[in-house]
């Protein structure tokens, strides 16, 4: 089989669906040729993708594999990159802090942020929405979630950045060093500080066993909790405002029913554009057959999230925004065990955010003098690095 390389193909980034509606043709699963591997396995169609996020075939921890013998550090020592057990002690522990209680009671703090970042904004103007709103609100709700209201947001989103969608210019350091470094010393500084927020309840946490997070686990939750529970919330602000300003005709059926179509948007821009392309990096434990492919033995597996929301068999008409379709069962978020935790709190902050924005500004459209759009690298997110706007 020929290994497809997507990144010899400019169009992809700004617009990977025909591709994938190319490849689904062709099979459900496809070699392709990675920033990291000279081999990996795409999983395309939406059934085999499901399957693939549940299948225990599939591990998650790469250790055993021989992939990156470098690249074994503490910001790797999260749930995200492990299995059971450990994935499960680690999920216990966090997810009995991670309550929908505490997510909802959120819910007012949510809003009054969204407030004062939208009253900030003068009354007409321009500027970039993900500077003005996509980012700021999912980074303050989480940094005050965990409990480390002072950081340094520009130094934190710098090296975010360089960790999931690296410029050329971040490729050349180490960015996971420095996240690692950086989050070892906010940890240490939440260690002398300790309060009621979910670090510090992490950092006292202890099941009925008495087994509690090491000090690499710390910082593997810390990095999870902040970078997941902020890059995936800014993308899908910013794609729901990008798909409501390119489809004017749904951006009018939502003005005219903010109450009533609100939740369809945020479910309707996660199965047509979601903020995360790609699950992160499974590996087969065994030869693992799907449709006519064998994936070998301990090679990396790419399932895409983004090709099964377009999946004519299970969505109709995928390729049309429909903020009034059913989208059950959509894999934005992932399936399984490690479907994602902050899935409530994402959703949440997209609803107010969208429905705020939409309040205060009628005639919001995008900035005719922007330009082309800046795409994130790689296939792990979906979005834009500016969003220009104008009110």
């Amino acid at each position: 089989m020929s290994v497809i390389d997507l990144s010899d193909v400019p169009e992809f980034r700004a617009n990977p669906y025909p591709y994938y509606a190319k490849l689904r043709a062709e099979g459900p699963v496809h070699a392709i040729r990675t920033d990291q591997l000279e081999r990996a396995w795409l999983i395309v169609g939406y059934e085999e993708s499901r399957a693939a996020l549940a299948d225990a075939r599939f591990a998650k921890d790469w250790r055993p594999t021989g992939h990156w013998p470098d690249g074994d550090n503490a910001i790797s020592t999260n749930m995200l990159e492990l299995d059971a057990p450990h994935h499960t002690r680690l999920r216990r522990l966090v997810a009995r802090e991670f309550t929908s209680r505490r997510i909802e009671s959120l819910r007012p703090r949510v809003e009054q942020i969204t407030r004062e970042l939208l009253d900030a904004l003068p009354a007409t103007g321009s500027g970039d929405l993900i500077d003005a709103l996509a980012f700021p609100l999912p980074m303050t709700v989480i940094c005050e979630l965990i409990g480390v209201p002072d950081l340094d947001r520009d130094t934190f989103r710098r090296l975010s950045n360089g960790v999931v969608s690296p410029t050329e210019e971040q490729r050349e350091g180490d960015p996971v060093g420095a996240m690692g470094d950086y989050l070892v010393e906010l940890i240490e500084a939440k260690r002398g500080s300790p309060g009621e927020d979910l670090m510090s309840a992490l950092i006292r946490a202890r099941d009925e066993g008495g087994d509690r997070l090491s000090p690499d686990e710390l910082v593997g939750m810390a990095f999870l909790l902040l970078v997941a529970g902020h890059e995936t919330t800014v993308n899908l602000i910013s794609n729901a405002v990008r798909a409501l300003l390119d489809h004017p005709e749904q951006l009018a059926l939502l003005r005219a029913d903010l109450d009533g179509l609100i939740d369809g948007t945020v479910e309707e821009t996660l199965r047509y554009d979601g903020p995360v392309e790609t699950a992160t990096f499974r590996f087969a434990r065994e030869d693992v057959r799907i449709g006519p492919t064998v994936i070998p033995k301990d090679e990396p597996v790419l399932v895409a999230l983004a090709s099964g929301g377009r999946d004519p068999e299970r969505f109709p008409d995928p390729d049309t925004f429909d903020i009034r379709r059913d989208t059950q069962g959509h894999l934005a978020f992932g399936h399984g065990v490690h479907f994602c935790l902050g899935a409530p709190l994402a959703r949440m902050e997209a609803r107010i955010a969208i429905r705020a924005l939409l309040e205060r500004c009628p005639d919001l459209a995008r900035d005719p003098d922007a330009g082309e759009p800046e795409w994130l690298s790689g296939l792990l997110f979906r979005g834009v690095r500016r969003l220009p706007v104008c009110w």
